[in-house]
């Protein structure tokens, strides 16, 4: 008999479930329903959360389904977990069931930044306004990526959330908390929870305390379970963050180890073990996960890039350079580089470690010889660029350089990417070949969590995974490193700077000119 693992993973764009067995790790069975999304303004992204409980009962059925055509009764399934995007956010009525607005996501929203300094400094005052900025209480900066601000605008301009938070009817939570509350009865007894790694993420919770700090938190929100509480009744025995699972998925159980996932974005997380540690440097300090009701917290710093997969999509779809993402890398490839073109694709603002949401995005270096090889080769290395300036952050935080680093996500299939990492980081990368890291992280959790046992995490028995190792393949002492790795720093400071060409519009030329020269090398 095989022993099952049932989760689901809900990322922005679509809804997947998947099947492991806990025996070998081996992915059984899956099903995949895309879910649309609105853009009603700049840098807003929103979604239907009624279109996302429809495709998770569509993929619940279509997966039994294909067990059934496999001969695999559904009565193997030992477990039920969850992982998500943690920073969405979702307001509905607890007596009617129904959503009072639309999911609104993760992206950087510079439309609501001005209403950000706004909200903070008409609603507080000013000694409230320096114990909230200050990072030791959430780990974050107050940044309109995290879901306290979407509450707070939420709150203040949709009359139907207002209404219902006056009459206590409204409950608040992360998309992983609309799941669960649905599949548990929801308005008819369902459970209003989250766990420690989607809560972190709200600016509303006290990573020292382990609970909503009070501060912060002036209304009613679900109660916070470990990373793997069981709801026996239900099999739902495990919730994490996407990033928290896919650190979970690449093993990186001890202090120091670190994974990077390669999505529209990319996150790298460091694990700083069972003491948070605050940074100096621009990034955040997050719950990595809580495996147990009287199992320690482990946390993380964290680094988040905006755009990552993201930059090739834009030259695609926005610039028509490419008919699919995979020619990138053969573009990028026929040239072998970038011949001195810089790009930073600041399209939402810059995310760690400088948190300047007014930064655009820039090509430099520009010659009449510059084509779409070029401008291929600079895109995959802005990638590669971003990530290491979150970890050389992340080294001088720590204090230990990292030595070598884990991937995962879609961009890792480029294996010129995976080597230009490598080779910018001046340590090896490493790839699993199994590509579903996150899924397998919230699987093992939801496996190994009490009253499951299916699963173990213990040093001797975890799963093995076949992987691919980049080594660098350039001195890291060499010139061209250093020189290109300053001449990156110096771009993304450029960045910072459009915002002078934007307000001098009538005296553009001249102020290019002199930014430009302020940069040279």
């Amino acid at each position: 008999m095989k022993l099952l693992i049932f989760l689901f993973l809900l990322l922005m764009s679509c809804v997947s479930l998947q099947v492991f067995n806990a025996k070998t790790a081996e992915l059984i069975s899956h099903h995949q329903v895309e879910i649309n999304q609105s853009f009603p303004k700049e840098g807003w992204v929103e979604e239907d959360p009624r279109e996302i409980m429809q495709s998770v009962h569509e993929c619940i059925e279509r997966t039994c389904e294909k067990l059934c055509k496999l001969n695999i009764d559904v009565s193997n399934i030992k477990a039920v977990g969850v992982t998500n995007q943690r920073e969405t956010t979702l307001v509905w009525d607890k007596d009617t069931g129904e959503p009072l607005y639309n999911a609104i996501g993760e992206s950087v929203s510079i439309s609501i930044f001005g209403f950000l300094h706004r909200f903070w400094l008409d609603l507080r005052t000013q000694s409230t306004v320096e114990r909230l900025i200050n990072k030791h209480k959430t780990g974050l900066p107050i940044s309109t990526y995290f879901s306290a601000v979407k509450l707070r605008w939420l709150l203040d301009n949709v009359d139907e959330v207002h209404e219902a938070f006056l009459s206590q009817r409204a409950m608040f939570g992360t998309v992983d908390s609309w799941i669960i509350w649905c599949l548990t009865g929801g308005k008819n007894g369902g459970v209003h929870c989250t766990d420690v790694s989607n809560a972190s993420r709200t600016m509303l919770f006290n990573i020292h305390t382990m609970d909503w700090d009070p501060e912060l938190c002036r209304y009613v929100c679900g109660c916070i379970h470990s990373s793997m509480t069981v709801y026996t009744s239900y099999l739902i025995c495990q919730c994490l963050g996407d990033q928290s699972a896919a650190l979970v998925g690449q093993m990186c159980f001890n202090e120091g180890q670190a994974k990077n996932t390669y999505g529209t974005g990319c996150f790298l997380l460091r694990n700083t073990g069972t003491k948070p540690v605050i940074s100096d440097h621009g990034l955040l300090t997050t719950v990595a996960y809580k495996l147990g009701k009287d199992e320690p917290a482990c946390y993380a710093l964290e680094g988040s890039v905006a755009i990552a997969g993201a930059v090739v999509r834009w030259l695609k779809d926005n610039m028509g350079m490419v008919q699919s993402s995979s020619e990138i890398e053969k573009l990028a490839a026929a040239v072998g580089t970038s011949y001195g073109c810089y790009f930073v694709p600041a399209f939402s603002g810059l995310y760690a470690p400088y948190w300047e949401p007014s930064a655009r995005g820039i090509i430099c270096g520009l010659t009449q010889f510059t084509n779409r090889n070029h401008l291929a080769f600079a895109a995959l290395e802005a990638v590669c660029f971003q990530t290491r300036e979150i970890l050389d952050a992340m080294n001088q935080d720590s204090g230990v350089p990292l030595t070598q680093l884990k991937v995962d996500g879609g961009m890792t299939s480029n294996r010129l990417l995976m080597q230009l990492q490598a080779d910018i980081l001046c340590i090896p990368v490493v790839r699993p070949t199994m590509s579903e890291t996150t899924a397998l992280g919230v699987a093992m959790a939801a496996g190994a969590a009490e009253g499951v046992g299916v699963w173990s995490l213990s040093p001797g028995q975890l799963p093995h995974v076949t992987s691919e190792r980049y080594e660098p393949q350039i001195n890291p002492e060499g010139k061209t490193v250093r020189v290109k790795s300053l001449q990156w720093d110096h771009m993304t400071y450029m960045t910072q700077d459009i915002q002078q060409i934007i307000e001098h519009r009538a005296g553009w030329p001249r102020v290019l000119v002199n930014v430009m020269q302020h940069y040279v090398i």
